[in-house]
């Protein structure tokens, strides 16, 4: 199944890019894009322990544009958490072709992650908008580089994010590991949206036997519904989801299916936004998945029973200039009969200097 995966992902995203041709013209432009991140989460329950995320991600870098259709990066990425003893926590090269041909962008190398300040809430700005229990929103300050294969495409009708990302070789020490996901959007009416969201992360390799092969995916699809009352953007979506955890391909007593259901309903207005979720799941279990949604303890052990999750959140938005975003966000949590809470704040900064065009 991953193979089959691996393979459809890499041969859509060719034939969709390489159809174009490169024009004459070339424009040299110097970008610096920063994320900057304060996460605080107030709560320890058996399912996740309260974690402090405070830190920056710059990512600089060269541009050079052969017209429309295509575009090298070449640059630096340093994601430093502020404290720490180290200049930074991770630091790696940007290397990344795009080529464009109308809607459709595929991108081989340094992806563009992650995408974070969704208008449509603060739980939503994990590193490619997945709902939280496919992939925790904290992975955009943890891990907010990845390098791989990418393609998106941006319709009026239709929203698309396909990747492939590899975080780890397979060597004597420890095995392969990547992630692979589809976040697909399908405006079937002007107030009706079709999501539908996959996820998977695989260890494994076959140079080396350095531990188990494993495999954990979860994926799913419902309705979302939207409207203006009054001047006020009004959300509501309904999704199911499955989900398949396989530790070790050698003991699959120790796997598990499971199945949720998602609610959800928000309001926008002028910057400012409120939302408020409910998820019911049982025997879910999914890699790099938020621990408050899972059938999982802290400890490893598994939760036998329903698991129930509910969420309520304040958000507000500022621009202060066209370059510059500011999030500032707080939520409260029930993670079964507990309670906790958190805060974040957002900024992104953008820049671009064109230093030759020709």
């Amino acid at each position: 199944m991953v193979r089959r995966f691996g393979t459809f992902l890499a041969v859509c995203i060719v034939c969709a890019g390489l159809q174009t041709a490169v024009r004459a013209q070339e424009r040299v432009t110097i970008a610096a894009d920063v994320l900057l991140y304060g996460d605080n989460t107030e709560f320890r329950n058996p399912f996740r322990e309260g974690e402090t995320l405070f830190g920056a991600a710059p990512r600089v870098s060269v541009l050079v544009g052969f017209g429309e259709a295509a575009s090298l990066e070449l640059g630096a990425f340093a994601n430093t958490r502020f404290g720490s003893e180290r200049a930074s926590e991770q630091t790696r090269p940007v290397i990344a072709l795009t080529i464009v041909r109308g809607a459709s962008r595929f991108i081989f190398g340094t992806l563009q992650t992650p995408r974070v300040m969704d208008p449509s809430g603060a739980d939503r700005s994990g590193p490619h908008g997945l709902l939280a229990p496919l992939q925790a929103e904290t992975l955009a300050f943890d891990r907010p580089y990845e390098a791989g294969l990418q393609w998106t495409v941006t319709h009026e009708r239709f929203h698309q994010d396909v990747w492939l990302s590899w975080q780890q070789l397979n060597t004597p020490e420890h095995r392969e590991r990547f992630n692979g996901g589809l976040n697909i959007q399908y405006a079937a009416a002007p107030a009706l949206l079709l999501p539908v969201q996959f996820h998977i992360v695989h260890h494994g390799g076959q140079q080396f036997a350095s531990g188990p092969v494993a495999d954990s995916y979860a994926g799913g699809g419902g309705f979302e519904v939207h409207r203006a009352v009054g001047g006020v953007r009004v959300r509501a979506a309904l999704l199911g989801l499955v989900s398949r955890h396989v530790p070790d391909r050698e003991r699959l007593d120790r796997s598990r299916t499971g199945r949720a259901v998602f609610a959800r309903a928000s309001l926008e207005r002028g910057g400012w936004g409120a939302h408020t979720l409910f998820w019911r799941g049982k025997d879910f279990v999914k890699e790099e998945g938020d621990a408050n949604y899972l059938s999982i303890r802290r400890n490893g052990t598994y939760y036998g029973g329903i698991r129930d999750y509910a969420e309520a959140g304040v958000t507000r938005r500022f621009h202060p200039v066209p370059q510059v975003r500011v999030e500032v966000s707080g939520r409260l949590h029930r993670v079964e009969r507990q309670y906790g809470y958190s805060y974040r704040v957002l900024a992104v900064t953008s820049a671009r200097f064109i230093i030759s065009e020709r």
